[in-house]
């Protein structure tokens, strides 16, 4: 298991941009595929994005493509998500979580570790 801590989410306006910092414990960061998810009040987590281990591949979810962007500095054990255009309805708790086994899980079951979450709101 590895621990994750999300930072970066706070009130913004539509159109502004803002990113998502998930900093990660240990030095095994590299061997796990890192995905980001969100939750709406009253909705069912939902996946956002995911990164490969190797940074080679990623995988949007249709809704995000074009203004949301999942990268990955194994150097700092931390992934990112940049928010460009955010919309309201990005508004959610965003989490990010860690898999070892799948390469681009998309499925929140499918994941091992999560983390805390990170506030995200956009004003209108």
């Amino acid at each position: 298991q590895v621990q994750l801590v999300e930072s970066g989410g706070g009130l913004v306006q539509a159109g502004d941009s803002l990113r998502l910092s998930c900093a990660a414990s240990g030095r095994t960061f590299s061997s796990y595929a890192m995905g980001w998810f969100r939750q709406a009040p009253g909705k069912e987590r939902e996946f956002v994005a995911v990164i490969s281990r190797s940074e080679s591949s990623t995988y949007y979810a249709d809704s995000v493509k074009g203004r949301l962007t999942i990268s990955r500095d194994n150097a700092k054990n931390t992934v990112y998500l940049q928010m460009n255009s955010p919309k309201p309805e990005d508004t959610a708790v965003y989490f990010c979580a860690a898999n070892w086994r799948f390469t681009l899980p998309t499925m929140a079951r499918e994941y091992d570790s999560w983390g805390q979450g990170t506030k995200v709101t956009v004003a209108s």
